[in-house]
């Protein structure tokens, strides 16, 4: 099988890559094992030079990187430089802290020692998507290397050169040879390697359904498994909110990445007193964006990263309007390519509305009430975040519990943090990443109890 990577701006191949063969895979689980072994032993000043250096490494040539992820699935240049900012970030931050979130924690019982270690599991496969095609992986590797495993990547089959460069950074950075390893091969093939016996667990990040066949290989043979996958966040605004900043921060967390985005917003409930004020400003501001070649600096929001994409959302909107949604502004598309677009009337049952928008297309739905907003907010199957708009602190914090996701943002887009925990509930996925919750998911959380015995 040949893996295409495609510029979805020009649409022409930028490269193409040769699947590795059986033999070659079970070499590189192998040495990931074994490099394991070596690398469990190391201390964490050892991990943190290394780790601060792929940040360095990062920084140090951010265009190029982001110029690949550009070229490889089509985001304005300027959001592809955050990316790698915030990979760099993630270095950085868990290189300080790793020693001290995995620290043994002293426990009181009746032994005359008790405590609790945590350590490293083995070998870890992570299966990544393309929208973020290095920040996901470094989300994942990063805390997952700093506890002490090795780490498999199975990523995205379109974005096999930042795949590549990825496993260039850990190289440089002086990582251990096979600490991390790039699978070069299709979807077909990942469930043989999730049961491979050198595998101790899996991360996905992905669709429901790669999740559910996911959990299903890993569910088999009795092994970890972290899904984060799609998300339909409400980004409600009530009626003190401040339109003005909800309208900004709304635009941003619609169309940043062309849509394509998880903790995208992708559901606007609008209390029906500002509704008016709402749209009219949202209008206005998602007219301004610049779209085109992602790679200009002036670029605002280039193509979704391929033409099944544009179709998929091109079908999502064309059935909501026939249930009667309005569009009232965009909806046409050109291969790749889909404008900042407006929908109104969006309501329960039409695919605007229960089902993951992957696009730049933002459905508002108005709301009677603040617990109107909040049932509606609820309304889904997904569980990964919501945003709420209102000038009442109290009343936010009161509202905070009402919801079932993953997280809560009052007066800002949903977003991911090294220090903060990230994940999402029901059809959203289960288990934590960031944070001190994200670097324990991959490791034997171990109970010590120690006794003396009289003589």
């Amino acid at each position: 099988m040949i893996l295409r990577s495609i510029n979805p701006y020009t649409n022409e191949v930028i490269k193409e890559f040769d699947e590795i063969s059986d033999d070659q895979a079970e070499e590189i689980l192998s040495k990931s094992a074994e490099t394991f072994k070596l690398w469990k032993e190391t201390d964490f000043k050892t991990r943190r030079s290394f780790m601060e250096k792929a940040g360095a490494i990062l920084r140090e040539y951010i265009s190029e990187y982001a110029g690949t992820i550009t070229s490889e699935m089509g985001k304005p240049i300027r959001e592809s430089r955050q990316e790698i900012e915030k990979c760099a970030w993630t270095c950085e931050y868990y290189a300080q802290n790793a020693e001290r979130f995995l620290m043994s924690e002293p426990v009181e019982t009746d032994a005359n020692e008790s405590y609790v270690r945590f350590e490293p599991l083995g070998t870890v496969l992570g299966i990544m998507p393309w929208n973020f095609p290095f920040w996901q992986v470094f989300r994942f590797a990063v805390p997952t290397i700093m506890a002490g495993n090795s780490v498999l990547l199975k990523h995205a089959s379109n974005v096999q050169v930042c795949a590549q460069k990825i496993g260039e950074i850990f190289s440089l950075a002086g990582f251990p040879h096979f600490l991390f390893s790039n699978l070069v091969l299709g979807p077909d093939r990942v469930e043989k390697i999730i049961k491979h016996e050198k595998v101790m667990a899996v991360s996905l990040t992905g669709s429901e359904f790669a999740g559910e066949k996911v959990a299903e290989a890993a569910g088999s043979v009795l092994k970890k498994a972290l899904l984060e996958l799609g998300g339909s966040n409400a980004f409600i605004v009530l009626e003190d909110a401040n339109i003005e900043k909800a309208v900004g921060i709304g635009i941003k967390a619609r169309y940043q990445n062309a849509g394509q985005s998880c903790i995208a917003a992708k559901r606007f409930i609008v209390h029906k007193n500002v509704s008016k004020r709402f749209i009219n400003r949202f209008l206005e501001e998602a007219e301004k964006i610049k779209t085109g070649d992602p790679s200009r600096d002036e670029t605002e929001m280039g193509p979704l990263a391929s033409i099944i994409q544009a179709d998929k959302l091109e079908e999502q909107v064309r059935y909501s309007v026939r249930m009667g949604a309005r569009l009232i502004a965009g909806g046409k598309r050109e291969r790749a390519f889909f404008e900042p677009s407006v929908a109104v009337d969006v309501t329960p049952g039409m695919p605007l509305f229960d089902e993951e928008v992957f696009g730049p297309v933002a459905p508002i739905t108005i709301a009677g009430s603040t617990e109107e907003a909040v049932s509606l907010a609820g309304n889904t199957n997904f569980g990964l975040g919501v945003s709420l708009f209102t000038e009442d602190l109290n009343k936010a914090n009161d509202l905070v519990k009402e919801f079932r996701d993953g997280a809560v943002f009052v007066n800002g887009l949903v977003k991911s943090d090294p220090r903060l925990p990230f994940g999402g509930t029901r059809r959203s996925g289960y288990g934590r990443e960031l944070a001190v919750q994200g670097i324990r998911e991959f490791v034997n959380v171990k109970t010590v109890w120690i006794k003396k015995l009289s003589t």
